[in-house]
């Protein structure tokens, strides 16, 4: 067994996170429905999807952005339908947004076993997640990463190809013993495929659909799928 370059996604890769966004949703649709009884749950959601992914091209990952998509929703059905637009509605909703990056986050089962034991095979870990500095922070010093990554954390607004690329050469990878671990087909695998490095897929149970694409590029490595963090260390000794 070689000593591999594990790089680990942290958002519904090891931990939890899409579940606080759908239950934020959920109770924004509430409100809204209350406002405007006439409107459907997939209306508003529909809306705040399309508001959401347009504003990451220029904020990212930003933990901003989200609430903002919740109070643009809501201003544009009040234009729509002819309604005031309540300053006290925009704190509301904007409230609810922003609870999702006050929840104390929990791991995904095993977490904590599966990184013990490749830290203790000796392979080296890295995170590399997508958000702003504060918040993702926030969660590595909640759940006490920091005992595996240690300073070698790569935080960006906008996760992608380039951005997977010059981490890749901050730490100087070698294609061959570098793998990229993570949820997101469009911003963990297609990024390591492009950068030709071995990926591995963990699909999450709530994915969020931006994550989701087709993958039709010719892996120069291994690309591998498994349902759970616990296959891990199995894996990587076999290399």
């Amino acid at each position: 067994m070689r000593k591999q370059t594990l790089i680990f996604d942290l958002d519904d890769t090891l931990i939890h996170c899409n579940k606080y966004f759908r239950a934020s949703i959920n109770s924004f649709v509430d409100k809204m429905q209350n406002w405007f009884p006439l409107l459907t749950s997939e209306e508003i959601t529909q809306k705040q999807f399309e508001i959401d992914i347009k504003s990451i091209a220029e904020y990212g990952l930003n933990s901003s952005r989200f609430p903002e998509s919740l109070v643009s929703t809501y201003t544009f059905f009040s234009e729509k339908h002819q309604q005031k637009i309540e300053k006290e509605k925009i704190d509301t909703v904007r409230k609810i947004g922003q609870q999702v990056f006050e929840i104390e986050v929990q791991p995904f089962p095993y977490m904590y076993e599966v990184l013990n034991e490749l830290k203790e095979e000796g392979h080296n870990l890295y995170m590399y997640t997508g958000g702003d500095k504060e918040n993702q922070t926030r969660k590595i010093v909640q759940l006490e990463l920091e005992a595996y990554f240690g300073k070698k954390v790569f935080i960006y607004e906008h996760k992608n190809t380039e951005a997977l690329k010059e981490v890749l050469q901050i730490i100087n990878a070698d294609p061959k013993t570098t793998w990229m671990i993570g949820n997101s087909l469009k911003t963990d695998i297609k990024p390591a495929l492009e950068n030709g490095i071995h990926a591995i897929h963990i699909p999450s149970e709530l994915e969020w659909s931006y994550n989701n694409i087709k993958i039709d590029i010719e892996p120069k490595g291994e690309l591998l799928t498994v349902n759970s963090l616990i296959q891990l260390p199995a894996i990587f000794r076999k290399f």
